[in-house]
């Protein structure tokens, strides 16, 4: 099964047990990160010195993407692009939850509805499916820990999650010391076109940047 950059990061930020998101915050930015990523691989957009522009409305045949598109468009549409950082903190939690919505449907994930103290809502999203996530991680482990070539998503994947610090969801209980160079060159895209390697590189410094910010304001 076919997943965007966005969902990958989604599950594998989710428990699979309790449905609980960790590291929610890193992994939001990333999830909305990626697929403004993943529009960017498919020539939809042009991400470049922290802009963005659409140059393609043309649909992707894939609903999650098209519907981002369509709102990325809009938005653009009205100053001719705008900064990677004002659409991400504009689509972030709409992002998060159509790319939640998307793995349900998919049967990857089920929804689960409770009440906290009998009062507040919470949903959770343990894993219904996991065949791809365990294709996913087999996939990160081969590039990260064993030094296969990576592919340009998987670079693309990999820069993510880097810029993010999400470095424990992807390979949790591994030393993040010995990890870290290693994602760290991959997310430099040795390996992948130009035009790709720049969006790599500008999403995963913009990732950095946000990231190390709500960090700062969070121990503030």
């Amino acid at each position: 099964m076919s997943v965007t950059l966005g969902e990958e990061i989604m599950l594998l930020s989710l428990d699979d047990a309790s449905g609980v998101a960790k590291d929610r915050s890193s992994a939001a930015w990333a999830v909305a990160g990626g697929t403004l990523l993943e529009l960017a691989m498919r020539y939809r957009v042009r991400v470049a010195g922290g802009l963005v522009s659409v140059t393609d409305t043309s649909a992707t045949r894939v609903p999650l993407l098209d519907d981002r598109l369509e709102r990325l468009a809009e938005w653009a549409g009205r100053r001719g692009g705008g900064k990677v950082t004002d659409w991400l903190t504009k689509d972030q939690s709409t992002a998060v939850r159509a790319t939640v919505g998307s793995l349900c449907h998919r049967g990857l994930i089920v929804e689960e509805r409770h009440r906290t103290l009998g009062i507040f809502p919470v949903r959770r999203y343990p894993e219904a499916d996991g065949s791809v996530e365990r294709e996913l991680r087999d996939r990160l482990n081969r590039v990260v820990l064993e030094g296969s070539r990576p592919d340009d998503r998987t670079s693309a994947l990999v820069a993510l999650l880097h810029g993010a610090r999400l470095h424990g969801i992807a390979f949790p209980g591994a030393p993040r010391k010995e990890i870290e160079p290693r994602m760290a060159a991959i997310a430099e895209g040795k390996w992948v076109a130009d035009s790709v390697r720049r969006a790599i590189r500008d999403m995963q410094a913009t990732m950095t940047a946000i990231t190390t910010t709500t960090v700062i304001v969070a121990l503030s």
